[in-house]
């Protein structure tokens, strides 16, 4: 007795789905779709966006268009949903536009000789003493508030300053104007 694994399932007959027929849609659409495609064209001054805005709108009344074919003047309506939608675009674009304004990166000119030789000397210091100097002299915070940070005394912090600004300076070939 055969398996019933190796049976092929029944043949199927397929059909392809027949799209539903609105002649009197077909007839609304021809009478209408030059003229909103181009006030919206006249609003968006993009054709290709005002054929697709005009589209969308077609498509939104063709899924409703029991309903609509009773409107006194459905071309209105499908004119207001493609002026909406051609607003909303440009809603979005206007904050995808302020959006790239406000995180675009500005060119900024390259850092001086000055510069690049301070980045290196304090490459060269531990990184304890680097942290007391930049946070002492960048971010101008106290020798307390950078030993409150560090969790150490304030002696220590003093310490690290003085030994980070002597290795600077000889790194940097400068003379210490604090002390």
């Amino acid at each position: 007795m055969p398996s019933t694994r190796d049976a092929s399932p029944p043949a199927v007959e397929s059909r392809p789905a027949k799209p539903r027929r609105h002649p009197e849609f077909d007839e609304f659409y021809a009478a209408h779709v030059r003229s909103i495609t181009a006030q919206i064209y006249a609003y968006t001054g993009n054709l290709t966006e005002a054929e697709d805005l005009v589209a969308e709108a077609f498509c939104r009344a063709l899924a409703r268009w029991k309903q609509l074919s009773a409107y006194e003047n459905p071309g209105g309506w499908v004119r207001r949903v493609a002026w909406n939608l051609a607003t909303s675009q440009f809603r979005r674009r206007g904050v995808v536009q302020r959006f790239l304004r406000r995180h675009r990166e500005e060119p900024v000119e390259g850092p001086g000789p000055d510069r690049i030789d301070l980045a290196q000397a304090l490459a060269r210091l531990s990184d304890t003493h680097r942290r007391a100097v930049i946070l002492r002299y960048m971010a101008q915070m106290t020798s307390g508030e950078i030993a409150e940070l560090e969790g150490v005394p304030e002696s220590t912090v003093r310490s690290w300053l003085s030994r980070g600004k002597a290795a600077l300076a000889g790194h940097l070939r400068i003379e210490d104007e604090e002390q």
